[in-house]
């Protein structure tokens, strides 16, 4: 029960934020960007207090560490896998369009089209 009126609570000051956003639209954007941020760090701080949110802090943690482990391709080896896809892509659109003029070819001579 106190989750969801902790989560009611940080939706509220989000709603409240942008709406002062809005109402407020003769005022420096500067100064509204500046308060609707200052407010959703205040709604994030009250939906982290949350199991859910708790839970989506340490999805987030465990993100993190998962892209630490990541081995990421040389300039090299992206430059090669780029040019193997771009050859494969011309290759495959060439053999389509073979296959295409074929049927067409085909389609007119059992039509009686061609000549």
């Amino acid at each position: 029960m106190a989750d969801k009126l902790k989560l009611t609570i940080a939706t509220l000051i989000l709603l409240g934020a942008v709406g002062a956003f809005y109402y407020f639209g003769d005022q420096s954007v500067l100064l509204r960007v500046v308060i609707l941020l200052v407010a959703l760090g205040i709604a994030t701080a009250v939906a982290a207090r949350t199991a859910p949110g708790a839970e989506a802090i340490g999805f987030g943690r465990g993100a993190l560490i998962e892209v630490r482990k990541v081995v990421w391709p040389s300039g090299k080896e992206t430059t090669q896998t780029t040019l193997i896809v771009l050859a494969m892509v011309v290759l495959m659109g060439l053999i389509l369009w073979l296959f295409d003029t074929f049927l067409v070819w085909a389609v007119k001579l059992m039509t009686g089209q061609g000549g």
